[in-house]
């Protein structure tokens, strides 16, 4: 019997520095906190593996925070730990989420060692005005060195991060960003919108400033909407030019360099996080772990077992969520037409036993009417501007209760 695949996510939430726009669960910490994450993260690993007997890993990332900040050692011993607990494919994606600066030649070499075949560098800019501003740890010849290094160890799969829409940026500075990045050649490039973060210091700093852009208004410090549609306008047509395919919202490859990490969330197959605060999603359950540090590194993160069997021993109550059928199809429509070929009607009715019209078919038709969606090959995906509008287009597929 074949066994289900399965995306593994592994949480490291210590970074150098809080970035100002940043609301994920992040945090500097020493050394010896680091060491004790490290043990409670391969007892996790060898706790939960135990209740997936029939699951194999096609993708495993690394995410954070920094992962990039751990030893060298440190992550490989999370890799080991990964390998002799859990069934990976053996053409299975594994990445590390790297912020330039924290790389040398022994720790990427360890990666490529411990079976690491992608990196995603967080760069964001490459104007070090707009990197200081935005309170990243690192220059642009900080990247350049670590990604010269990660060609060097041999990484012949490296994504890049991009943030336009940045406080005081103009669209000169994103196409030139773009250019220099495209010069680089990497195989693929994440291009995202600066968001304003409720609780984050950029939102004391441009909070007011982001609602006055999304009601229509000219922004005091960031970019209008006009210029920040521009900056996506250019970001798919630069890369477009340069072979890279647009495949999700923000996501561009060359072509089979697609993350089959991140489109397994888009499509919604199965995936399990560890660490602190990591989201799961096993069957219809959505779950996540604590929160608290030191109550992870006490050996706090739930048991999966008990959870799997239908109850919730270890899991705060606000942290799982038995999805009932309308929640699942709501998931496969927003989650599913983030990306660009869209929705299966097929799959759809294969999944929910019910064909598409029967249950959005109002939605559909007046997303089409107003041009926000195309129909094609029996699929449902957005036009360019549905893109523009996407949340927006997202929101009709909400089901009344």
């Amino acid at each position: 019997m074949d066994k289900i695949k399965i995306g593994l996510y592994i949480h490291i939430p210590f970074c150098i520095k809080k970035c100002g726009y940043c609301d994920f669960l992040s945090m500097p910490a020493g050394e010896s906190t680091r060491r004790h994450y490290v043990a409670a993260l391969i007892r996790e690993i060898q706790d939960k593996s135990k209740c997936l007997p029939g699951y194999q890993l096609s993708s495993v990332f690394f995410g954070g925070g920094t992962p990039s900040l751990l030893a060298g050692a440190q992550v490989a011993g999370l890799m080991e730990a990964v390998g002799q607990n859990f069934s990976l494919d053996p053409d299975a994606e594994v990445t590390i989420e790297c912020n330039p600066g924290t790389l040398d030649r022994q720790k990427l070499l360890q990666y490529k060692s411990a079976g690491f075949n992608r990196l995603s560098i967080g760069l964001q800019s490459t104007h070090n005005k707009e990197l200081e501003k935005l309170g990243r740890a690192h220059t642009y010849e900080d990247f350049l060195q670590s990604y010269d290094l990660a060609r060097k160890a041999g990484f012949g799969n490296i994504n890049i991060d991009l943030m336009s829409a940045l406080p005081g940026q103009t669209v000169w500075d994103w196409i030139y960003t773009l250019e220099r990045v495209i010069k680089l050649k990497p195989e693929h490039i994440s291009a995202y919108s600066l968001m304003i973060e409720e609780g984050t210091p950029f939102f004391a700093l441009y909070g007011e400033d982001g609602q006055r852009r999304d009601r229509g208004e000219m922004p005091r410090f960031l970019p209008d909407e006009e210029a920040e549609r521009k900056m996506y306008s250019m970001a798919r047509r630069m890369l477009g030019e340069k072979g890279y395919q647009r495949y999700e919202i923000s996501n561009y490859a060359r072509p089979g360099q697609e993350c089959r990490h991140n489109i397994g969330y888009w499509r919604r197959t199965p995936y399990l996080g560890l660490g602190l605060g990591s989201a799961s999603l096993l069957g219809n359950v959505r779950f996540s772990n604590t929160v608290s540090l030191q109550g992870y590194l006490e050996g706090d993160y739930g048991d999966l077992e008990v959870l799997l069997q239908g109850g919730q021993s270890g899991y705060p109550s606000r942290a799982v969520s038995w999805l009932d059928k309308k929640q699942q199809m709501e998931e496969f429509m927003f989650l599913g037409l983030r990306m660009m070929d869209g929705i299966s009607r097929k799959e759809f009715r294969e999944t929910f036993g019910v064909e598409l019209e029967g249950v959005y078919g109002a939605a559909v038709k007046d997303m089409s009417r107003q041009g926000l969606l195309s129909q094609q090959f029996g699929r449902v995906f957005l036009t360019e501007e549905g893109v523009s509008v996407s949340n927006y287009v997202m929101g009709q597929f909400l089901l009344e209760d």
